[in-house]
């Protein structure tokens, strides 16, 4: 019997891509009936025990996702053993996640947008400097990403 999947996506403050993400994720997995385990933390700490940016948590919802309960946390150790896989939002998040994993790590590290045939190597847009409508192209992305990866996870 193979492991059942679990998942994390990493950004930099847990705030904005990544619970985002999950929230994606979350829907995307119970839509097709896959058990997985979902969560998100940040490779920095400045945002720990916050909600969501409230632009994230009002797009989420206008799509009927509900990530207004998230709380940002900061990646650990234990993740790289926890997870089977950890996907990062961008190239700099993955190069902080490469540095910080442990030689016992189980976890296949990636980019998100590379499960999206045609956006390999490419980076989830990041909304936080932006204005609201940056919020919607996030959402797309990651909305790509998670149908694209549960797809790949039922494969």
């Amino acid at each position: 019997m193979t492991e059942t999947p679990s998942v994390l996506f990493v950004c930099l403050g847990n705030i904005c891509r990544s619970p985002m993400a999950e929230g994606a994720m979350r829907v995307a997995a119970e839509a097709a009936g896959l058990d997985i385990e979902i969560d998100s933390a940040g490779t920095g700490a400045w945002h720990v025990g916050n909600p969501p940016d409230s632009r994230g948590i009002a797009v989420a919802r206008g799509y009927g996702v509900d990530i207004s309960g998230l709380r940002a946390r900061q990646v650990a150790q234990g993740d790289f053993r926890r997870f089977t896989h950890i996907f990062a939002l961008d190239a700099q998040n993955l190069a902080d996640l490469q540095r910080l994993m442990p030689s016992d790590a189980t976890a296949e590290l990636g980019l998100l947008l590379d499960m999206v045939p045609g956006r390999e190597g490419e980076a989830v847009a990041d909304p936080y400097y932006g204005d609201d409508d940056g919020f919607e192209v996030t959402w797309s992305d990651v909305k790509s990403a998670a149908e694209a990866l549960v797809a790949r996870l039922q494969a």
